[in-house]
């Protein structure tokens, strides 16, 4: 049973030269927003030595805007909606994956690993003055495990098959087996206003608990949010208002930043980011905790690609150095396994089978022949990467055709499983316990990938992985060894490694945080 506070969150950090720049569009007047979060997992306010502040209107630019239909995805703007407006069961801090109450105050895993009860805190209410029950918890996670919504963790979701109401503050979750990653899913899934559920995926209107109310959407525009007034962390959030604009062109977002029409951005060009760095005026979060992975995938039913061996000239050809020195300035680390340095998965000794080897790469499609020229589809943000890539396969005799198309449609050419030939983006959840990656996350998922990569071998790793009483410990340990001896053998997705996105702040914003799923946290937030 679990009942102390969070640890608090640490920064890294880089310095930002603040300077002029051209003003960007108009939409960074006028409307205000505010931002909301949790309490849990937060840098301590005023722990760059400020005073907190209250007040004040936080102005924040992204690149993307919202999917409604996408609420339960953690795509483009969804993890700046739920970080504001809504709240989970329970926190993992950013460095362990030891979890730390939230809206539920303790919990106890049954001995035999089958079920866990969960007590909830009896003080928090909804935007809307309705008290939060345990019939929210089972609404949430019976919502959060429906086919519509294409969740990651909905097989995670889907294995509950009891929940037991004791009392308002207390239910029990029955499992149909053994889940490793139950606290993977009591940290993902947002707690849901059952009253206002049906309008969750027009946009119309978002309830929470969280320390933000959600007050108006203008597409592909501005999110607009304000404080709430009756939350339950007395004093808190600091802030009155966030206003969130959507600036797809990345040198307007430069701009704005620069020029004081935001003061918080995420996703600046990294090289931007660099040519200021150490100028002072701003600073940069490398959001450590919460990693991405930049990977190349492989339709493996592609005949050209069908060939082990193909793929293995592939993964000795990347030089994953150069993609993280050049892409992302070295906000990363190269590797060949999807695994974080922080995960318990993570084993050295394995991120060096596919180390660049040029002539190796050569002496295995002399085994393969040539492939015909293929595709290399890649969206917005990934033209860099591609280009590498395309320059590293050409060198052993790989040919690509770069195959730039908008986020919409990689989005769904990566859940249909429609990709040509090769693609390039990011993947997310390596930075929980180990089984959600393969039992959930779209590109790894033992059952339906986007590669189409189908191995009862691969399968059954997977599953003994998640099948797990505890997704940590040796016994996990050893079955996560299995499945990163089925990705390195099977290489239907080629890592190059990992990259942190970013928040560049105005040196005016103090105590910014985030979650492991990369949901800015601005509880404790305050502008001087």
């Amino acid at each position: 049973m679990s009942t102390n506070n969070a640890p608090r969150g640490g920064i890294h950090r880089r310095n930002f030269l603040r300077t002029s720049g051209i003003a960007a569009a108009a939409i960074f007047g006028g409307a205000a927003l505010a931002a909301c979060t949790s309490a849990v997992s937060e840098q301590k306010a005023g722990g760059d030595g400020a005073t907190p502040v209250r007040g004040g209107t936080l102005k924040v630019g992204i690149r993307e805007d919202l999917v409604p239909a996408n609420l339960l995805t953690n795509t483009a703007a969804t993890p700046v909606l739920v970080g504001l407006v809504y709240e989970s069961l329970i926190r993992y801090p950013n460095d362990s994956l030891e979890p730390q109450p939230l809206l539920a105050k303790s919990w106890q895993l049954a001995d035999d690993g089958r079920s866990v009860s969960i007590d909830l805190r009896d003080d928090v209410k909804f935007h809307s003055g309705r008290p939060f029950t345990a019939k929210d918890v089972e609404f949430s996670l019976r919502t959060y495990a429906d086919p519509k919504w294409s969740a990651q963790l909905r097989s995670t979701a889907a294995a509950i098959t009891e929940f037991d109401i004791v009392s308002p503050t207390r239910i029990v979750l029955r499992f149909a087996h053994h889940l490793s990653n139950i606290f993977d899913l009591l940290d993902t899934v947002p707690i849901l206003d059952s009253e206002t559920a049906d309008k969750l995926g027009t946009g119309e209107t978002y309830i929470g608990t969280g320390p933000f109310t959600f007050v108006q959407r203008i597409p592909n525009s501005q999110l607009i949010f304000a404080k709430n007034p009756g939350y339950w962390i007395p004093e808190r959030p600091y802030l009155d208002r966030v206003e969130v604009s959507i600036v797809p062109d990345p040198q307007a977002l430069l701009n704005a930043l620069k020029t004081g029409q935001i003061a918080a951005a995420r996703d600046l060009a990294f090289r931007d980011a660099e040519t200021l760095a150490g100028k002072g005026g701003f600073t940069v979060h490398d959001l450590e905790g919460a990693e991405l992975q930049t990977y190349v995938g492989v339709n493996v039913t592609e005949p050209a690609l069908a060939d082990v061996r193909v793929r293995q000239a592939i993964a000795y050809a990347l030089d994953r150095e150069r993609i993280i020195s050049e892409v992302f300035r070295g906000a990363g680390y190269p590797l060949n396994v999807p695994w974080p340095k922080s995960s318990p998965a993570f084993d050295e000794s394995r991120n060096t089978k596919y180390t660049r080897d040029v002539e190796k790469a050569r002496q295995l499609l002399t085994q393969t022949g040539k492939p015909p020229k293929l595709p290399l589809t890649f969206g917005p943000g990934y033209q860099e990467v591609a280009q590498i890539v395309q320059a590293n396969l050409a060198e052993v005799g790989i040919e690509v055709e770069l195959d730039p198309i908008d986020a919409a449609a990689f989005v769904k050419q990566l859940t249909g499983q429609q990709f040509r030939g090769l693609w390039v983006t990011d993947h997310s959840w390596a930075q929980f316990v180990p089984s959600t990656l393969t039992v959930s996350a779209y590109p790894f998922n033992a059952r339906r990938n986007a590669s189409r990569y189908e191995s009862p071998a691969y399968t059954a790793a997977a599953d003994a992985a998640w099948q797990l009483p505890r997704g940590t410990g040796p016994e996990a340990v050893n079955a996560y060894k299995a499945v990163t001896d089925q990705l390195l053998d099977g290489l239907f997705l080629i890592e190059v490694g990992v990259r942190y996105q970013q928040y560049s702040t105005a040196n005016t914003v103090h105590g910014f945080a985030w979650t492991k799923r990369r949901e800015p946290v601005f509880t404790e937030t305050f502008l001087s």
